[in-house]
């Protein structure tokens, strides 16, 4: 008696087929099926489209994010109407004072945000990776040298640092009553948060390296005469892009908040370009007369923040062999 390929004894048999899947593929299997990473991927996808189409935006609203309506505030600077002047052609309201529209500066703002924030990411994730995986490979003095280096990093004040040395590197290039451009201001924030971003990441990969550079495989291909650049890139980074993945994921939201709060006090950026962090700094005048100026910047900046953070949660729990989802 023949049995086909796979099948069973027996007049009820059935083919029984057994589909294999790859670590991405389960992954891709457990993320999909996650809620809470379907309802926070779907915001940042949102939040990213808004970010991206943010000049066909403002042409479909025909307001720009320096326009000003002076003619719809009153005598003493504040918006006409209920609710900060939210109305059918300013749908966020008014800003008191200038009379910009909230709205379309929001837009810009997180364009901002997430230029800087997904910049600083990309940048401070490869050079964590980079000296990480040459201190993990290599070890030695080189490893000696790289930790001490992230040891005083990680003690240095981020925001002290920071405040210290974006006027610094600004008054380098630029008098003190020259016009700073906006380029200039968020290409030294993210430079600023690259170079005290990649330990972590660092730390990460050394840490994983240390426990594969004595593998099999890697013993293996050693033997076999394969170069620095080929140990690294072709036989251990491959086994470390889930840990590096959640990594970044996890950075985007730390940049978020950290160009806010650099924002906020006033560092970094110029006062005409678009920023929650300055938008939030200019509503502390208004809390009592006009709270909607704080509540859409607010709001809006800590959905962005959420949905980042929960979906690095699910994330990692998807790359997780032993996770249960």
């Amino acid at each position: 008696m023949s049995l086909p390929p796979g099948g069973t004894a027996g007049s009820g048999a059935r083919r029984v087929r057994v589909v294999g899947r790859s670590p991405g593929q389960l992954a891709w299997r457990r993320l999909y099926r996650d809620r809470t990473a379907q309802v926070s991927g779907a915001m940042l996808v949102l939040f990213v489209l808004l970010a991206l189409a943010a000049p066909l935006i403002e042409l479909a609203y025909g307001i720009g994010p320096r326009d000003q309506f002076q003619d719809r505030l009153d005598a003493s600077g504040m918006p006409l109407g209920y609710a900060g002047g939210v109305s059918g052609d300013h749908f966020f309201g008014l800003e008191p004072g200038l009379g910009r529209d909230v709205f379309i500066r929001l837009v810009y703002g997180l364009r901002t945000s997430l230029f800087i924030a997904l910049t600083a990411a990309v940048l401070s994730t490869v050079l964590g990776v980079v000296l990480g995986a040459l201190a993990g490979y290599l070890g030695g003095w080189l490893d000696a040298v790289l930790s001490w280096v992230t040891d005083l990093t990680l003690a240095m004040p981020f925001l002290v640092i920071a405040l210290a040395l974006t006027p610094t590197v600004t008054l380098r290039f630029y008098g003190p009553r020259d016009a700073v451009p906006a380029a200039f201001g968020v290409g030294v924030l993210i430079a600023v948060f690259a170079l005290f971003g990649w330990t972590g990441t660092a730390r990460l990969v050394r840490g994983q390296v240390l426990g594969l550079r004595e593998r099999e495989f890697v013993a293996a291909a050693r033997a076999s005469g394969a170069g620095l650049g080929h140990m690294l890139f072709r036989q251990l980074l491959p086994n470390l892009w889930a840990p590096i993945l959640v990594s970044f994921s996890l950075a985007v939201p730390q940049f978020v908040t950290g160009e806010a709060a650099l924002s906020f006090i006033g560092v970094g950026l110029t006062e005409e370009t678009p920023s929650f962090g300055r938008m939030i700094y200019q509503s502390l005048d208004y809390l009592q007369t006009d709270p909607a100026f704080v509540f859409f910047p607010g709001v809006t900046i800590f959905a962005l923040v959420c949905a980042f953070n929960l979906f690095g949660d699910a994330l990692r729990d998807a790359l997780d062999p032993r996770s249960s989802r």
